[in-house]
């Protein structure tokens, strides 16, 4: 009975397996025009229940020079481990593989397709060379460019194909494996950078090791949002896009423009930082300490403002609004251009120097403390009859003080006209 079953679940597996299609180089159902050509970002995340650890990360570029179709991929470990790059090359009609190199940390391995496979196996080691003579008659494509072939096909729900995959080992005779799709239904995946997407979770089967992928392709755009790998343990590995082409913000940054202003002018900036606290709905009697200075060595940072700039504040504060989306980060270059300096003195006062003409915007933040006197209802006082009645009543207040820390964020915008002009500004918190 044992060796009936294993007869007939092999047989069922064959024969679903010659029942799809079988997609190679050149087959109709390849469209390379779907390909994405640009660098994609991918951080690589190994994921066993409910915790993902960061394990590095690979950048895919992918150009297009006449008739061929080049992939540059480069393999980062989190920890600076180890370190790969993988160059393929293909037709850019049909993906039939051209030549392939990979260099590591341990070795180096070159390939040329034709009638057959010739190339060079470097152990980086032992320093030693050897030449590699392989055939492979079966037409395939190479594995690096197999998750990209899967963006090219014409997925649909129900969709199914097979297609054959070349893969280098040394300790292994097989160098072709099927890679069977054996499902295609609908998805939607979410971007924490650009929302909801409509696309296609395709379940892959590795024909020869049992192994399990899903693919996550957009619908619409063709591309490859996660690559999901089963590992042993029950662990996977997924692959997330990073959406390196996500730019919401039109404006560019322009850090040389920046810097100049900061540096190159003869103008002055002479302010004064503090915080007023207002009496509190009719509690507060009297603030006690009303101008709260900024204390002494209290940092106040200068940019120069800019489009980019007021665009990056107003597309966050949709984003904040919508509270779906996380905020879109700031150029880098951003930072290099803010200038600082401190309070010199108990009166809140600071000074920038060597300013352009331009629209500048002045930030500091530092806590103090408000003092307060307020009133409360400490009894009452009677009118008495003397026959012991009550004529009237009035309620008696007594005044206490009290304190409570406080922060002060402040940001204002300042215009120098002309250059040698020197601007006075209060650089002011009043609640």
């Amino acid at each position: 009975m044992k060796y009936t079953f294993c007869l007939v679940v092999l047989s069922f597996f064959a024969f679903n397996t010659f029942a799809q299609k079988i997609i190679v180089p050149g087959s109709a159902d390849i469209n390379t025009s779907f390909l994405k050509t640009g660098t994609s970002l991918y951080t690589i995340y190994y994921v066993k229940g409910t915790i993902w650890t960061k394990k590095g990360s690979f950048t895919n570029d992918v150009s297009i020079s006449g008739n061929k179709l080049r992939l540059v991929s480069e393999y980062k470990d989190q920890n600076g481990k180890w370190y790969r790059k993988r160059t393929s090359l293909a037709n850019v009609t049909t993906l039939a593989p051209i030549s392939y190199k990979l260099e590591g940390t341990k070795s180096n391995l070159e390939l040329n397709f034709g009638n057959n496979i010739t190339g060079r196996y470097y152990d980086l080691g032992t320093k030693k060379e050897v030449p590699v003579t392989l055939q492979a008659k079966d037409k395939y494509v190479d594995y690096s460019i197999a998750d990209h072939l899967i963006t090219t096909l014409p997925l649909k729900t129900g969709y199914k194909a097979t297609f054959p995959e070349f893969y280098y080992d040394s300790k292994t005779e097989k160098l072709i494996t099927n890679y069977i799709i054996k499902e295609v239904k609908s998805y939607v995946y979410r971007s924490p950078k650009t929302g909801d997407h409509e696309s296609w979770l395709v379940n892959v089967l590795e024909e020869s090791t049992g192994a399990l992928y899903y693919y996550v392709v957009d619908k619409a755009q063709h591309r490859l949002w996660q690559r999901e790998m089963s590992v042993a343990g029950g662990t996977w590995e997924i692959c997330v896009d990073e959406e390196l082409d996500y730019q919401p913000i039109k404006n560019k940054f322009n850090k040389e423009e920046a810097l100049a202003k900061l540096e190159k002018g003869t103008s002055v900036i002479i302010g004064t930082s503090y915080a007023r606290d207002h009496a509190r709905g009719g509690i507060a009697l009297l603030n006690l300490n009303k101008a709260q200075f900024a204390p002494k060595g209290t940092i106040v940072t200068i940019i120069p403002n800019s489009p980019y700039i007021e665009e990056w504040k107003e597309v966050n504060k949709k984003i904040r609004k919508g509270k779906k989306l996380i905020e879109v980060p700031i150029d880098p270059n951003v930072q290099a251009c803010i200038k600082t300096t401190k309070v010199y003195d108990d009166k809140g006062h600071f000074e920038f120097t060597n300013l352009m003409p331009g629209e500048y915007l002045l930030s500091t933040s530092f806590g103090y403390t408000h003092n307060y006197a307020y009133s409360y209802q400490s009894g009452t006082s009677y009118l008495m009859h003397p026959s012991g009645a009550v004529l009237s009543s009035n309620a008696v207040y007594s005044t206490a003080s009290g304190s409570t820390g406080v922060k002060a964020d402040i940001e204002t915008a300042v215009t120098i006209k002309e250059n040698g002009e020197q601007v006075k500004v209060n650089l002011k918190d009043v609640r």
